[in-house]
């Protein structure tokens, strides 16, 4: 039989991890990459096709047999209502059942943001869908963005000030969609998802500290410099205004607060950073030199 969970964004962080947990539920999953014959499979269960953003032909082989779709959207991306409009409209012909959505903390509260955008166009659509929006990602220190800065400079450089954050674990994210595409009673439903307590940066630094046995400290900087670090490191300008405005909801408070919805799905609380911390804490051991 045909697999008929499509993951998009499956070499991504929390891609990655709705296609392992789907493989431990034993079962079939098609990821969409855009280089197929270069994707290291975890399982014979998962099968890779070609499946590119900037190639919309490339969408409907892609979801040929699919039933539901676990859909991601680029990150940080402005254009992203133009980019999954016809991804959408493809679901639709090729007969998909639901599209499972991440979006993001408080899209809801501005029908202007992108993502809210793609949100509008899925109740359009006519397909069943979930929405996800979980807050930023825990693994952001370990495996993400700034995970080079403690590495490389025993420390946390954004501009968030000193506000909190109730950040949350990709597993934790994964584990709500994985529940919303293979058990009912979640179509038509929104969730917003987050940690179990809002931490500022300080208090992050500090408990990589401790579990690391390293000294971390953290810096607030000015958006200023956060633009022109991300530009410095490849990052288009208008991608880099939307991650400037990631930080001026997060330095506004808009990021603090915490929801039940984690728990309400799978019947126990989110992760917290301390136990995040404790499962991912040779992410920040020294890099030994390797003796040429």
């Amino acid at each position: 039989m045909d697999p008929t969970i499509f993951v998009i964004g499956a070499t991504g962080n929390l891609g990655r991890e709705v296609t392992l947990q789907l493989v431990a539920k034993e079962l079939k999953v098609r990821v969409g990459v855009r280089k197929p014959d270069q994707y290291l499979a975890p399982s014979s269960r998962v099968e890779a096709v070609r499946f590119d953003f900037d190639d919309p032909t490339s969408f409907c082989p892609a979801l040929d047999s699919i039933e539901k779709l676990f859909l991601i959207a680029p990150p940080l991306d402005p254009e992203a209502p133009m980019v999954l409009a016809p991804l959408i409209q493809a679901a639709k012909q090729a007969g998909v059942e639901q599209i499972v959505f991440t979006s993001a903390l408080g899209v809801d509260q501005n029908e202007d943001a992108p993502l809210r955008r793609v949100e509008r166009q899925l109740e359009a659509s006519g397909i069943g869908h979930t929405v996800l929006r979980p807050n930023f990602f825990m693994d952001n220190f370990s495996s993400g963005f700034i995970a080079p800065m403690i590495q490389d400079a025993d420390g946390i450089f954004v501009a968030a000030e000193s506000a909190k954050t109730s950040f949350i674990a990709t597993t934790d994210i994964a584990a709500v969609a994985v529940v919303c595409m293979t058990e009912d009673g979640h179509l038509g439903k929104a969730f917003n998802l987050t940690g179990p307590q809002g931490l500022d940066h300080a208090v992050i630094a500090a408990i990589i500290s401790e579990t690391a046995g390293r000294d971390v400290v953290y810096q607030s900087i000015p958006e200023s410099a956060l633009r022109q670090g991300a530009i410095k490191n490849g990052l288009p300008e208008p991608n880099v205004d939307y991650l400037a405005v990631l930080y001026q909801a997060t330095r506004a408070g808009h990021l603090a607060a915490t929801t039940p919805d984690v728990e309400q799905v799978l019947g126990r609380p989110p992760v917290s950073f301390e136990e995040f911390a404790q499962q991912n804490k040779a992410a920040w051991q020294p890099q030994r030199a390797v003796n040429g």
